[in-house]
């Protein structure tokens, strides 16, 4: 093999049980050693942290411009479908509102099937070309065998996709239509996986073994060499001779934790080529109803403790036995630093309503897990306002997902009384159109001003109302706006904040209370620090509720408001 910069590295397995050495071959899928399935691939990395930094920002940003580290021989322009290289977005109001002015979304929305696992289908794919293999077999709960069937499709393999029943219709179409074959097995994800493996042995065919699956594993490191090249140009270098920065945190909801596997061993990577000083800390959130790795870490158990029978609606985070998966990640955060934590399914929706009303956003139910172990993290402590975060946006919702929405989400114009006949319909008078459009403004809805100096507050807020329910807002920028306001549109409540020029919050106050027609009307009071004494006093008896910024993501401003508008 060269040994110009141009071709690629040569690849080692290498047994994690018994530490043997070889080349790299899918072909070889256990150690011809002691046999056991557990290895990782090594590189020659002094010669590549000779030429990467130079070579790199001459290569389009995507997954293939870290072929070197990757167990291909060459990147497959054919098979690919421009994996990689997603878009690392600030969240500017959930940030704000969780006091965390350094969030982060990397959008893996954006891939060709809408999910992170295109990412590993792409590697494993262009890997199976390379050695001629023609057929595989995958267990999925979705995602990854939505985008294995696209890649397989583009590579002209052949791929038998295993899926539990609890895997929604649409998907199990969506895999289908891309040619590959759809077995559904009736159980678990954990006893759709035994199938699969038994399957794939008796066939004598690739099976895509999760964790023990080399490709796989190596696929999920360009996160983590994306992330750290984004926020190296975002924020610019660390400044301890590193030249790439470190999340802080990098966050993501886990079922089998192989993303978060794969992230840490690139950060052990980029380590030893001398790029980064040290990988973030992980905070990994799985869903309440089938949470073994957060039960075993709260536990501070090495090994967890399978779940049998998950308890959880969101079906791609049903894994129930991590096996040797979580020890390593275990293992890891000890080290490093990090935490597991669990949220419930309804925390996971309310945070995909946040996100997509807030941010632009609609996200997977498993991608709202991470947003919402970011919600509890912040509200703990764990994450503190310095820290640099970045959450895993691992999907894309899907229209399937219809029970997040309930049935309340549209609202009817009906014209049909306009039309002069079947088929034949006529443009309705004005005085009909301006009927039917009438029933979207029939129903009154409590009316809330918001008063703030600080425009991206105000927006803030609005959004959160927005998010919380139906309201008629309106906006004050100072306090004499605030207060000609009260006096011209009585709204049924104000959001008021008390760290303002000129006419502060705590005049707005006493002038609206000293006024027969303004006085009645109910105050939240909203401040960014900590009040005096004297603050506290002139406040006294005159506001009916004293909020934080920062706290407007728990359900305490919901329950004020509907206790003040009755």
């Amino acid at each position: 093999m060269s040994n110009t910069p141009s071709s690629p590295t040569h690849v080692v397995s290498e047994c994690l049980d018994c530490g043997h050495r070889e080349p790299f071959s899918p072909l070889q899928a256990t150690c011809p050693k002691c046999g056991s399935e557990w290895r990782t691939a090594r590189y020659d990395y002094d010669r590549l942290a000779s030429y990467l930094p130079a070579a790199l920002p001459q290569r389009p940003f995507d997954l293939w411009r870290y072929h070197e580290l990757l167990p291909v021989a060459q990147p497959r322009p054919e098979i690919s479908m421009g994996e990689g290289g997603t878009p690392l977005l600030r969240l500017g109001k959930l940030g704000m509102m969780l006091k965390l002015p350094h969030l982060y979304f990397k959008d893996e929305r954006q891939s060709p099937t809408s999910s992170f696992k295109d990412r590993q289908a792409a590697v494993t794919i262009a890997v199976l070309k390379e050695a001629g293999i023609t057929e595989m077999v995958v267990a999925s709960t979705g995602n990854v065998a939505i985008a294995y069937a696209a890649y397989a499709a583009r590579a002209g393999i052949k791929l038998w996709a295993f899926l539990t029943s609890l895997v929604p219709a649409e998907k199990m179409r969506e895999v289908a239509i891309y040619g590959a074959q759809v077995i559904k097995v009736t159980g678990t994800y954990d006893q759709t996986k035994q199938v699969a493996a038994e399957f794939a042995r008796q066939r004598g065919l690739y099976l895509d073994n999760g964790a023990r699956s080399l490709p796989t594993v190596e696929a999920m490191k360009t996160l983590a060499y994306e992330i750290s090249e984004q926020l190296t140009e975002r924020l610019g270098a660390p400044g301890n001779g590193f030249p790439w920065r470190t999340p802080t945190w990098f966050v993501q909801s886990v079922s089998g934790a192989l993303g978060p596997l794969g992230v840490f061993k690139a950060y052990e990577e980029l380590q030893w080529m001398g790029f980064v000083e040290s990988p973030p800390k992980m905070a990994l959130i799985q869903s309440e109803g089938c949470a073994p790795m957060a039960q075993a870490w709260k536990q501070d158990r090495r090994v967890a403790e399978p779940v049998r029978l998950p308890r959880t609606h969101i079906a791609t985070l049903a894994t129930g036995d991590p096996g040797r998966v979580y020890t390593m990640l275990y293992d890891s955060m000890k080290t490093h630093g990090g935490t597991f934590t669990s949220v419930s399914d309804e925390e996971a929706f309310r945070a995909m309503h946040i996100l997509a009303k807030m941010e632009g956003l609609s996200v997977e139910p498993a991608t709202a897990v991470a947003v919402a172990g970011v919600i509890q993290l912040a509200r703990q402590g764990v994450i503190q306002p310095d820290d640099v975060v970045v959450i895993n946006g691992t999907g894309h919702t899907m229209p399937i997902e219809s029970h997040i929405l309930g049935n309340r989400w549209i609202r009817k114009v009906d014209l049909s009384a306009q039309s002069k006949g079947e088929g034949e319909a006529e443009e309705p008078p004005a005085d009909g159109l301006r009927s039917a459009l009438s029933t979207l403004a029939a129903r009154e809805v409590p009316h809330i001003a918001i008063v703030d100096d600080h425009e991206p507050a105000r927006i803030l807020l609005r959004r959160v109302l927005q998010s919380l329910g139906e309201f008629t807002i309106s906006e004050a920028s100072d306090g004499e706006e605030a207060i000609a306001l009260a006096r011209r549109e009585h709204p049924d409540l104000i959001l008021l904040d008390l760290m303002m020029p000129k006419t502060d919050g705590f005049q707005v106050i006493e002038t609206l209370r000293s006024d027969p027609h303004t006085a009645d009307i109910p105050i939240i009071a909203v401040t960014a620090k900590t009040l005096t004494p004297e603050e506290e006093r002139r406040l006294s008896g005159q506001i009916e509720k004293l909020m934080l910024k920062g706290d407007f993501l728990t359900d305490e401003l919901l329950d004020e408001i509907r206790a003040l508008l009755g």
